[in-house]
């Protein structure tokens, strides 16, 4: 039996879509077609109070962020860049060319190619998330695309130091300082100075998120973004500090991000509720953590692995930590999550700064269809045929009844011209 202990919010209200956010975008986005690099000044200035003579940073302007790091904090970078490079690499080999011959004659192949220009949002106004810059411009790197664009909103009145030279480290061609909407739009539409790319990757806040949902289609798109979502499985091998201190750590992300322990020890989950309570008054960034446990953490209670299996597929969590006495069953029984964070010596913070798999993850239950970002993303598989004039006939023949089966004359005929020149036979094509 499946039991709550601890519920929050009703999430199909708790995410309905924000028609106010709707509009301010949709508004944005119009103004930044019609106006390009003035309308991008304008909303910079009215949300970042930030209007530099060029959002693009020189070379000048990036050696002189280098200058700001410290020694600990440029090898600390460039060794998180070199785990996500290593294993980004490790699954492009993974990506093979096909070619095969399907038939005698018939030749049928694809091709793994790169994108030719993407770009990269790394949100900086809270929090300076450096990593996301590993995450996003390294793989892109890895991926072969020929363009990679990176930009990032300024962090108390100028552009991060650390953001900046994670960007430069990772390979990124165009460095800008900007954020929110008007950095979406420049980079997908295009302005006066800034050329648009085809695709877009990084995560955001919920004006980001949705800019890239209304942008979808004219570009591509990584994910369909919402808050930062954590799901926690353990049993009675550990305890609730350790429990507490996993659902905590990605609570601080937003108040809407949602926190679950799922669990089949109810004197865990209790356990977990008052280790939770305790921490917060030490965390210091309780004040956004308490509020998202609050309105949005959930405890469930399951008698079996099996329920919490089922549970947590239901759930299709963004990260998934699982601390028990056989984390390895959920790895082959789970179908539904973004990353799964086996054993209790691992943990999400891991993943999201810099053991080396990608930190932009399906949230809001899109796990159920999607993986997360990975180099695979950047790369179109797009295939290719060839065929001799024997097989030709072969192929044409079947071609053309099934043509004229769907009343497809056209199509029929490209079969035929050449069924009657490959064939021989003019009289029956």
């Amino acid at each position: 039996m499946i039991r709550y202990l601890k519920d929050g919010i009703d999430v199909e209200i708790a995410e309905a879509t924000d028609k106010k956010v709707q509009g301010i975008v949709e508004g944005i986005l119009e103004d930044i077609q019609k106006n390009g690099d003035a309308a991008v000044r304008e909303y910079s200035e009215k949300f970042d109070n930030w209007s530099p003579t060029s959002y693009r940073l020189s070379a000048q302007e990036i050696k002189a962020c280098y200058d700001e790091v410290t020694d600990q904090e440029l090898h600390d970078i460039k060794f998180a860049q070199e785990q996500v490079r290593n294993f980004a690499q490790a699954q492009r080999d993974s990506m093979l060319d096909v070619e095969v011959e399907t038939l005698p004659g018939v030749i049928l192949g694809h091709k793994h190619t790169p994108m030719n220009s993407v770009g990269c949002y790394v949100p900086g106004g809270k929090y300076p998330l450096v990593a996301s810059a590993h995450m996003s411009v390294v793989t892109a790197k890895v991926a072969g695309v020929k363009r990679v664009i990176a930009c990032a909103p300024p962090f108390n009145g100028r552009p991060s130091p650390a953001i900046v030279v994670a960007m430069d480290l990772a390979g990124a061609d165009e460095i800008y300082c900007f954020g929110g909407v008007q950095a979406i739009g420049a980079m997908a539409i295009g302005t006066e100075t800034i050329a648009p790319v085809d695709f877009l990757v990084g995560p955001g806040n919920a004006f980001v998120a949705e800019a890239k949902r209304q942008l979808f289609g004219r570009v591509g798109i990584d994910l369909f973004a919402g808050p930062t979502e954590t799901l926690v499985i353990a049993d009675e091998s550990v305890d609730g500090e350790l429990c507490a201190a996993d659902l905590l750590g990605q609570a601080e992300h937003g108040p809407n991000s949602p926190a679950v322990l799922l669990t089949n020890s109810e004197v865990l989950a209790k356990e977990t509720m008052a280790e939770v309570e305790r921490q917060l008054t030490e965390l210091p960034t309780a004040d956004i953590a308490g509020v998202a446990w609050a309105e949005y953490g959930q405890v469930i209670v399951c008698d079996t692995y099996e329920e919490m299996v089922e549970k947590a597929d239901e759930i299709a969590s963004e990260h998934v930590q699982v601390m028990t006495k056989d984390p390895n069953y959920f790895l082959e029984n789970m179908t539904n999550y973004g990353a799964l964070f086996l054993g209790e010596e691992t943990n999400v913070s891991y993943g999201d700064k810099v053991i080396g798999t990608n930190h932009t993850l399906p949230t809001k239950k899109a796990a159920r269809y999607t993986g997360g970002l990975w180099v695979g993303k950047f790369i179109k598989t797009c295939t290719y045929q060839r065929v001799t004039k024997e097989a030709s006939v072969v192929v044409g023949e079947y071609c053309s009844r099934l043509c004229k089966l769907e009343g497809f004359m056209g199509h029929k005929e490209q079969a035929d011209i050449r069924l009657r020149r490959y064939a021989g036979s003019k009289e029956k094509y």
